[in-house]
């Protein structure tokens, strides 16, 4: 089907999609409760029907064939998206993860007493860390919230950790990303590669329903978690993809609401503004803080666990969630113009770690590349050296 017939189907079902997060808050928590759990069972069982990867030993990876080179394309076509959709047009956003709600001060804490298995790198020890904790949006563009907000992200980076790490770009940081989804967009990095081309042509949605192609099933996944939120504080935030736990270990992670936040619901406003998810976070942190849970997941079964793939959700009866650490967000400002700059120039990436926590898998491969490159990019484009953060830094 050629371009001039896509491009308005495609308006059309970005049309019906804004229209149902029009009315999503009004019956989204009850179909949540009701048929979110078994109809995303259903899905997981259709895909692990269909997979054909070989299985693994615990905590091993295997390289795809020509993974460099499909790393390579991404990041070349998601320059030239960052490069056609920003040159003299204002400043540079994130090819993905796009729309910044706000970049908070938060405490991360790794508790006491923790199981023998689970005390490795970052948590070998008890201890509190300065962090920085960017709330942002789905992408590739940053249009009004409402009509982009589905899956949210986040990204957190712990500062004054000692240790070697993984990319020297930056020395004292450990970083951890997650999205509102706990399965990733794209099962692997040749998938990725096609939803990044279908990106650059400004028709994502075909990705998923493209006749000749069609990832039916992981946007269904999608679709699941995807919703109208109404405050990224509020959400649940999955790794979706593996990361050493020690030697010889794997584990996913989540960041969870704690009591209080979890059942919290921010009200959806009648009229929503263009930035109504910041101003949301803004009312929340003006008159007190929230708390997470920071748990790790062990991989126990390396075929229903796969590293490999990121279209699996790790199974939480086979291998509950363990807190580990608590982050905490207090009650704060941070919507003034010099910070959200400062959040803009913030450059997360999953190889800012200890040895002890090396992402593992072929997106996580992918990312040291992506992420590393796209910064470069992003910043050499508005003029904004990198710079590591330490936590003390003080805006209006």
């Amino acid at each position: 089907m050629s371009g001039r017939l896509l491009r308005p189907l495609n308006a059309a079902l970005l049309r019906g999609l804004w229209l149902e997060r029009r009315i999503d808050p009004y019956f989204r928590p009850a179909f949540d409760r009701l048929f979110q759990k078994p109809l995303s069972a259903l899905v997981q069982k259709a895909i692990n029907a269909r997979r054909r990867d070989l299985p693994l030993a615990p905590g091993e990876e295997r390289l795809l064939p020509n993974e460099e080179e499909i790393t390579n394309q991404i990041v070349e076509t998601m320059t030239t998206f960052l490069h056609r959709q920003y040159e003299g047009a204002g400043p540079a956003l994130r090819a993905g993860n796009t729309k910044t709600y706000g970049v908070v001060r938060g405490e991360f804490e790794v508790l006491a007493g923790l199981p023998a298995a689970l005390r490795h790198g970052l948590f070998a020890s008890p201890g509190t860390y300065k962090a920085w904790v960017r709330f942002g949006g789905p992408g590739p563009l940053a249009p009004p919230d409402l009509r982009d907000n589905g899956v949210l992200s986040l990204g957190v980076k712990v500062m004054g950790v000692d240790g070697p790490k993984l990319l020297d770009d930056e020395q004292a940081t450990q970083d951890f990303t997650g999205i509102s989804a706990p399965t990733f967009t794209t099962p692997d990095v040749v998938e990725n590669l096609k939803l990044q081309g279908w990106s650059l042509k400004g028709m994502p949605l075909f990705y998923f329903i493209g006749l000749r192609d069609s990832h039916v099933l992981d946007g269904m996944m999608q679709g699941l978690y995807a919703k109208t939120h109404t405050n990224p504080l509020e959400a649940r935030y999955w790794s979706c993809v593996a990361y050493r736990l020690g030697e010889g270990q794997a584990m996913h992670y989540a960041i969870t609401p704690r009591a209080g936040g979890a059942g919290r619901r921010t009200p959806f406003p009648r009229k929503p503004s263009a930035n109504y998810l910041r101003e949301a976070m803004v009312a929340t942190l003006a008159s007190g803080g929230v708390e997470y849970d920071f748990g790790v997941q062990l991989q126990t079964d390396p075929w229903r666990m796969p590293i490999e793939t990121a279209a699996v959700a790790w199974p939480e009866r086979l291998s509950p969630f363990v807190t580990v650490a608590r982050l905490r967000v207090p009650a704060q400002g941070f919507d003034s113009a010099e910070q959200l700059a400062f959040g803009e120039n913030l450059a997360f990436n999953p190889w800012h770690s200890l040895p002890e926590h090396r992402p593992l898998g072929n997106q996580n491969r992918a990312r040291r590349t992506i992420y590393y490159e796209l910064s470069k990019v992003r910043q050499a484009m508005n003029g904004s050296p990198h710079v590591e953060p330490t936590g003390d830094e003080v805006f209006a």
